[in-house]
């Protein structure tokens, strides 16, 4: 059985014949060329299966003129249907070029996620893969925890691998240079729930009052939770994209090849520095957001700066500095795990850390709002 496909007006030409051994013979003849028109490989496919599963098939490449990327494609089109079926592909015909080219070709593996896929994953699989992919984000996550843990250990018995030049520099990053913002978004939020409580409370003639709101609110929950939210955003995202700028430069894996833990050596002193510093930012944007409160209190209300004052010191105690001072120690501790680790889990490319980066700010918020409800209902348990 012979057959002859042609593409017409192409000068490429590739036939087909099956011998009694069960061997396709495919002949390419002309020029394979991409700007020229060829076929494409379907006609060995069909042959495969309307004639059944050769033993092998073997090419002849004796009337080929020219060729390039072209014939690649339709070669490798071709040994992809024999790798199906299991029919043997003999390359033994073919021109050295090509030979090298194919075997160039298979030599890596395609890499995971480089092609399109054929279909969608079953629901049930997609369920599946999200929620292993879930306990596996968990159980690193442990870990991670763990060998901070172990870290904070060594320290406190004076043995972990770490500098002291760059615990004084972060601390400087997470302390003196986080002050302008943290000014600017205290009186801020101190000048709005003055303000919002001064609507309210002018109705019935209690704008005195005004001091408690401001006193009480900033001192118990928005002076730790908008410091919080602020270092988030500011430094456990430049965490994230300095850890993951040293995973993509390879830093990390050197630093594991000279026998020192990245985690001491990187991540303590940045925990430390965001454990040391937050309680303070914490306290100094509760007094701000307290001054802010009296610039609404003393301009719109009338109210003197003396009485305002007087107010504040009577509603506001020991105790509500206290619960904020505890908090800002808490998200501190959170915001700098969450910008360190997505920083150490960060892929090898530039996407990867803009996406490590994303996901230090949004784990570290959502891990502020979770604990800052679980310390309140502590809080109210314990009366403080």
């Amino acid at each position: 059985m012979a057959a002859t496909i042609h593409a017409a007006p192409a000068e490429a030409r590739l036939d087909l014949e099956r011998s009694p051994d069960g061997t396709l013979r495919v002949r390419l003849g002309g020029r394979w060329r991409l700007e020229n028109p060829h076929p494409d490989g379907s006609e060995i496919e069909a042959s495969l299966e309307r004639d059944g599963p050769a033993r092998r098939v073997r090419f002849d490449a004796t009337d080929l003129v020219e060729w390039d990327s072209g014939l690649l494609t339709v070669l490798r089109r071709v040994e992809d249907a024999c790798a199906r079926r299991e029919v043997d592909v003999d390359h033994e015909g073919l021109p050295e070029g090509v030979r090298r080219l194919l075997a160039l070709a298979t030599a890596v593996p395609e890499a995971r996620g480089a092609g399109r896929a054929d279909a969608r994953p079953p629901f049930f699989e997609r369920v599946g893969r999200r929620v292993l992919g879930i306990l596996d984000g968990i159980q690193e996550a442990t870990r991670f925890v763990g060998e901070v843990t172990i870290g904070l250990g060594r320290f406190v018995t004076g043995r972990a691998q770490y500098r002291g030049s760059d615990l004084a520099l972060t601390i400087q990053e997470c302390g003196a240079n986080a002050l302008p913002i943290v000014t600017l978004i205290s009186v801020l939020v101190g000048m709005i729930l003055a303000f919002v409580g001064a609507i309210q409370l002018e109705m019935f003639g209690a704008e005195v009052y005004v001091a408690d709101l401001v006193g009480i609110g900033m001192a118990r929950e928005m002076g730790a939770m908008m410091t919080a939210v602020i270092m988030a955003g500011r430094t456990g995202a430049a965490f994230a994209a300095q850890l993951g700028t040293m995973t993509v430069n390879e830093e990390i894996d050197a630093l594991r090849t000279m026998a020192i833990s990245p985690v001491e050596f990187l991540v303590l002193p940045r925990m430390l520095a965001l454990m040391l510093m937050m309680p303070l930012l914490t306290v100094y944007a509760d007094v701000l957001g307290i001054l802010g409160g009296g610039i609404i209190g003393v301009g719109m209300l009338d109210l003197g700066f003396n009485q305002y004052l007087q107010q504040t010191l009577a509603a506001v105690g020991i105790d509500e500095f206290l619960a904020g001072f505890i908090k800002g120690g808490v998200f501190g501790v959170l915001v700098a795990l969450a910008g360190c680790l997505r920083g150490m889990q960060c892929g090898r490319s530039a996407q990867a850390v803009g996406l490590a980066t994303t996901s230090a700010v949004v784990t570290g918020i959502v891990l502020i709002v979770v604990s800052d409800a679980i310390l309140t209902v502590i809080y109210n348990v314990v009366g403080l």
